[in-house]
């Protein structure tokens, strides 16, 4: 007889999650910051060449606007539409989308905490983001200390590399015995790789780690700025517990036009990829275009900080029902 109508997490899991939102909320409205809900469905997708998004088609009536609505993959554009019209601090605890990603580790929908401070920077949000994954633990009696480096100086105090100026060739020596297909591959990859096959699995289990100032070519949504040595740094940060990564940070990029740029290029790289480009969130722009005004922004895995806090690899154990059973 099939038992695959069960859960896939336990009752205690399952629990554990219900207390952990609760910790969510409570320690955001003693920061007064409000809680929101946005669209799940949007005329316009993520162009990050990187991440899939699910695109379905309304059969209603549209008024003339597109039939095809995608699946957010973060509730990043209406929050920031939020902040341009001038509501303030708030966060989002939802489920979002992405195509292609299951597995041991992933599932196609999960649950992202997204949150965003106006007038902070991404140090600033390091700490705050660090102090709630300690509120979380607390809830398992564990605790974590906070430990930074610059995505720089990491690279060369652990693998003797300058990310700057290192060349393809030397990074991809830097992998060792590790053997990746070279095809399509440039810089970035290559740094990545080196961070999921050298770095990560030598971060120490029992400690927090915010590596900041990725390289402007990672720069995403984040400002860019000079760092003083004739490079450009990103002003984002990914924050791990142990090897984990847990959240993805950035002190947010507010000029529309740099945006739109990104935008297209995103686009342009995904056609020589072969990839369906989404169409550009324009909502967005105007609203960048209106004043963005300054602020601070990340994205936490609220299923990879169950996993944490569980101490597993598998995220079926964290979910009620899992891609298979879904």
């Amino acid at each position: 007889m099939s038992t695959d109508w069960r859960p896939s997490a336990t009752f205690d899991a399952l629990r554990l999650r219900a207390r952990l939102n609760a910790g969510i909320r409570d320690f955001f409205a003693q920061r007064h910051v409000t809680e929101v809900e946005t669209p799940v469905m949007s005329q316009a997708g993520n162009t990050d060449p990187n991440i899939a998004s699910f695109a379905l088609e309304f059969t209603g009536r549209t008024d003339g606007a597109p039939r095809t609505r995608w699946l957010r993959t973060s509730p990043e554009y209406p929050l920031k539409r939020l902040l341009a019209a001038g509501f303030g601090d708030c966060y989002e605890l939802g489920r979002v989308f992405r195509d292609g990603e299951a597995g041991g580790r992933h599932n196609p929908e999960f649950t992202m905490l997204e949150w965003y401070r106006m007038g902070w920077d991404h140090h600033r949000l390091i700490d705050e983001t660090a102090a709630l994954v300690n509120m979380a633990l607390a809830l398992v009696g564990r605790a974590a200390p906070l430990g930074r480096t610059s995505y720089r100086a990491l690279y060369l105090r652990e693998l003797g590399i300058d990310p700057a100026t290192a060349s393809e060739g030397e990074l991809r020596t830097a992998l060792g015995d590790v053997v990746i297909d070279p095809a399509g591959l440039g810089r970035d990859d290559w740094l990545d790789l080196l961070m999921t096959h050298q770095l990560q699995p030598r971060f120490a289990p029992d400690q927090l780690l915010a590596i900041h100032d990725y390289p402007a070519s990672q720069c995403a949504l984040a400002r860019v700025r000079d760092a003083g040595d004739g490079s450009q740094v990103a002003e984002r940060f990914e924050l791990y517990l142990g090897p984990l990564e847990l959240a993805n940070g950035y002190h947010e990029l507010t000029d529309a036009t740099e945006q739109g740029g990104r935008f297209d290029n995103d686009r342009r790289t995904r056609g020589q990829r072969g990839a369906t480009a989404p169409p550009r969130d324009e909502r967005l722009l105007e609203a960048m275009r209106a004043g963005l005004g300054d602020c601070a922004g990340v994205a936490l895995g609220v299923d990879r900080l169950l996993m944490a806090m569980l101490g597993t690899s598998h995220i079926g154990d964290v979910l009620a029902f899992d891609f298979p059973r879904a």
